[in-house]
Order: structure tokens, then C-alpha cells, then sequence
């Protein structure tokens, strides 16, 4: 993972280490999709809760390499599929996103029995925030 500055690690905590929308970009074949997702970051990566199956995963698994954008940022990183959610090597990760995401994590949306619950780690490479009138690079 990049590691990020005191300065800029600080902010990204403070703005995106809750839950959070950010919009996920992948490729498929040359061609662009882009979704929101709920986020949460930490250590110069965000993680999400997702599904194996889907479209998101099937782009990463033929390129890693995706495009994030929140408030006043925009990065490039690499998705990793870290397993299955309810995994021992998952468990301290696991519980901050329960955490983090405790408003909707219980909607019946998630099926935590199912292995296919993942959780997405997009871990940061370069990135551009803004905070009060600065322009932060990494």
C-alpha cells in the first residue's frame, strides 16, 4: 500500500474513515463502468463490502487497476479481493466496516453466511485532494 504523508493521511481519515460513497471505476474490455460504492478508509486503502459475482469483481479479476473519486479527491489503486468477509484473517477488518457501516449493514442486503460476501480492498497508488485551498499529490 502507498504510504501516505502525516498531512494527508490525517485528512483522508478524517473525511473518508466512516462510512462513505465514493465512485468506483473498473474496465471491462476497454470500456469504462462506474458505480458508487460505500467506503471506508484506513492505512492508504478503502474497503468495501461486495459480492464475488459481480460485475466490479469480474473487471478486477482481468484488471486490477481502478479510479476512485470522493469529496475533493480522486485516485487511481489497485482492487484486491481479501476473501471472504466472515474469514479469520479478515476479522479485525471485518469488524471496523461493521462498525463503520452499522446504520445499513443489517438491511438484509449482505448475507454474511455466504462466502460470497467479500470485502474489496482498493489499495491507493497516486491521488489528488484538495483541502482548504491546497492541493495535496501523492
Amino acid at each position: 500500500m502507498k504510504k501516505l504523508d502525516e498531512e494527508v493521511e490525517k485528512i483522508m481519515v478524517e473525511r473518508f474513515g466512516k462510512d462513505t460513497m465514493i465512485a468506483l471505476a473498473t474496465i471491462e474490455e476497454e470500456t469504462p463502468y462506474v458505480r458508487y460504492v460505500n467506503a471506508y478508509y484506513e492505512n492508504g486503502a478503502f474497503y468495501v463490502i461486495t459480492y464475488a459475482l459481480s460485475n466490479k469483481i469480474k473487471h478486477m479479476e482481468q484488471n486490477p487497476t481502478v479510479a476512485i473519486a470522493g469529496e475533493w479527491f480522486t485516485a487511481h489503486g489497485k482492487g484486491i479481493n481479501a476473501g471472504y468477509f466472515g474469514k479469520k484473517e479478515n476479522r479485525v477488518i471485518a469488524g471496523k466496516l461493521k462498525n463503520a457501516f452499522a446504520e445499513w449493514i443489517d438491511n438484509g442486503h449482505n448475507n454474511f453466511d455466504d462466502e460470497n460476501t467479500i470485502i474489496l480492498r482498493i489499495e491507493l497508488t497516486d491521488g489528488v485532494l484538495f483541502s482548504h485551498g491546497t492541493r495535496y499529490e501523492f
